[in-house]
């Protein structure tokens, strides 16, 4: 237990020492990393799931058709992705749309709807 609380103290003192001698934009430059990973994973995931979602209306929506399931579940997963497409643009609004251009990020968070108006595809 005494070792234990021994640990204790000197992390907190690392951390102390650490948040008082890190420098402010340290802390920018890995912020502007950390959201630039974030918005990547987001955009694969979603991809991914778009894609899987997409198998899945077309099964749901068979079974559908011929009575195994109902017509709630296809558009329960219909709707799932409508929100998954819009989550973006949901995140942009309560960001004030300046989510992505932190200092160091190069990726922008895009919206699937807003791409699909000018003739691209993932913003490319």
């Amino acid at each position: 237990m005494k070792n234990l609380k021994k640990a204790f103290i000197l992390c907190s003192l690392a951390l102390v020492f650490t948040v008082i001698l890190a420098d402010a934009s340290y802390a920018e430059s890995l912020m502007g990393i950390a959201a630039d990973k974030a918005i990547t994973l987001f955009k694969n995931v979603k991809a991914i799931i778009f894609i899987v979602g997409g198998f899945g209306l077309v099964g749901i929506a068979f079974q559908a058709i011929f009575g195994k399931v109902k017509w709630s579940w296809f558009a329960g997963l219909a709707v799932g992705l409508a929100i998954l497409a819009a989550a973006s643009a949901i995140v942009n609004y309560a960001t004030g749309d300046t989510a992505g251009n932190q200092a160091g990020a190069s990726t922008n968070m895009q919206d699937t709807f807003q791409d699909s108006t000018n003739g691209t595809i993932g913003g490319e």
